[in-house]
């Protein structure tokens, strides 16, 4: 009896010292993030399926901006473009010519990457956080859904002192997309407009918002 009393006892502080230490990593990450007010960037990617197989790699464009400003632009090999303006979150693909639009509160749900942008507890408090040193010696924060509800699974987010320099995402199949962030700046005051969206001519809508409604 006593010795499954004393396993019992090792079990629950481990547990407490766990989520003691997951506290900790996720203060520390809102923290940095904290200090991130708005961010451009230029990004390379990197996309590897579950066998570390390549399978694509491009391009593009990254600013955020707080709170609840996104820009992700894909300028190469395939374009494809996300913003989101605040209140709605907009994917657009050039090559379909098809435009989706959410609510921006989806989004959070849709990725983790959408804590990059909120700090309010109820975002956070859907999410685990654990730190970790890369071979880089820099720090990168792993967040995952305590619920999943979107393809993508994980997310990794890596610094070097205060400065944002990688982000990883991996989906539902296995696949892994790396973000390598550089020339990264404080966003111009003549580039808030990437944070707004035309919808071009002759494209189709999918108004997620409409169907969420309903």
């Amino acid at each position: 009896m006593n010795k499954r009393i004393t396993v019992l006892s090792l079990f629950l502080a481990t547990s407490m010292l766990s989520a003691a230490a997951q506290a900790d990593d996720a203060t520390e990450l809102r923290s940095k993030l904290a200090k991130i007010d708005n961010l451009h960037a230029t990004f390379s990617q990197q996309v590897t399926d579950i066998n570390n197989k390549p399978i694509q790699s491009g391009n593009g464009v990254f600013a955020l901006a707080y709170p609840n400003q996104f820009y992700w632009h894909l300028t190469e090999p395939d374009e494809s473009l996300i913003v989101a303006d605040g209140t709605n979150l907009w994917v657009f693909n050039p090559f379909a010519e098809e435009v989706t639009v959410m609510d921006v509160s989806q989004a959070v749900d849709a990725s983790p990457m959408a804590l990059l942008v909120h700090r309010d507890d109820e975002t956070w408090n859907k999410y685990t956080v654990m730190k970790r040193q890369n071979k880089a010696k820099s720090n990168c924060f792993d967040i995952q859904p305590k619920k999943l509800n979107s393809s993508v699974v994980a997310v990794s987010v890596c610094f070097k002192a205060e400065q944002l320099t990688q982000f990883n995402l991996t989906d539902e199949q296995g696949n892994l997309s790396q973000f390598q962030l550089s020339a990264q700046r404080a966003v111009l005051p003549a580039e808030n407009n990437l944070f707004k969206f035309a919808i071009p001519d002759n494209v189709d809508i999918d108004d997620q918002r409409l169907k969420q409604a309903n």
